[in-house]
């Protein structure tokens, strides 16, 4: 089973719009049963879900706020896991577990890049990922590229240890495919196929071996 996990300690980065397409962009362009596990108190994922329109390539919904993932179909092929803001510690390292992918969002702001930092850096300490037994990846989101912050971010984000994969920007699309229960690649061609430039270097990370432990 493929297991993508889309996760930042700090609220408000966009991981349940990522982990929400991701698990769309599986649906529509693979072959396989796919699930999203929302760890969320907020249950933005399972709201996302509520909504998707039934003639929808189908996505399992997995409410795991209470009990994880034993609700798992076991035909499962892909698992799209949007955990809850603000993990640490040993609950950080028990989210880690089911995760072979990980993608960190991080949003152009000298408060989000500290906070992105720590986490980062927590993040490598926990064993499976000292052990290269879990991917990273970080992507940009919400960028605004006429903004000075835009370059901070940047250049944080190419001084990592981790890939840099991808830049998002901050559009309404996004907010249109969600309310509607759809992914960005879901949108028509006229109104989201700028994004779906945007996202070609992160869907070909995921769908490459260069995003899955040897």
């Amino acid at each position: 089973m493929r297991t993508i996990m889309v996760m930042n300690a700090k609220g408000g980065c966009g991981k349940s719009t990522l982990a929400t397409s991701i698990a769309a962009y599986f649906a529509t362009h693979w072959e396989g049963v796919v699930a999203l596990a929302d760890y969320d108190p907020q249950t933005s994922s399972l709201d996302w879900l509520a909504k998707r329109p039934p003639e929808r390539d189908p996505i399992l919904c997995v409410n795991a706020t209470k009990d994880g993932l034993t609700h798992l179909p076991r035909n499962t092929d892909y698992l799209i896991i949007d955990p809850p803001a603000r993990a640490h510690g040993a609950e950080l390292t028990q989210l880690v577990r089911h995760a072979e992918t990980i993608v960190v969002p991080v949003l152009p702001s000298p408060i989000d890049i500290n906070a992105a930092a720590k986490f980062i850096q927590e993040l490598l300490e926990v064993g499976k990922v000292e052990r290269r037994e879990v991917k990273l990846a970080v992507v940009a989101n919400r960028v605004r590229e006429n903004l000075l912050v835009f370059g901070e971010l940047e250049q944080f984000l190419e001084g990592l240890k981790v890939p840099f994969i991808a830049r998002f920007r901050d559009a309404q699309n996004y907010i249109r495919a969600y309310s509607r229960g759809l992914g960005i690649h879901e949108l028509p061609p006229y109104l989201a196929e700028e994004d779906w430039k945007q996202w070609k270097p992160l869907t070909q990370w995921l769908e490459s071996r260069r995003s899955i432990p040897s």
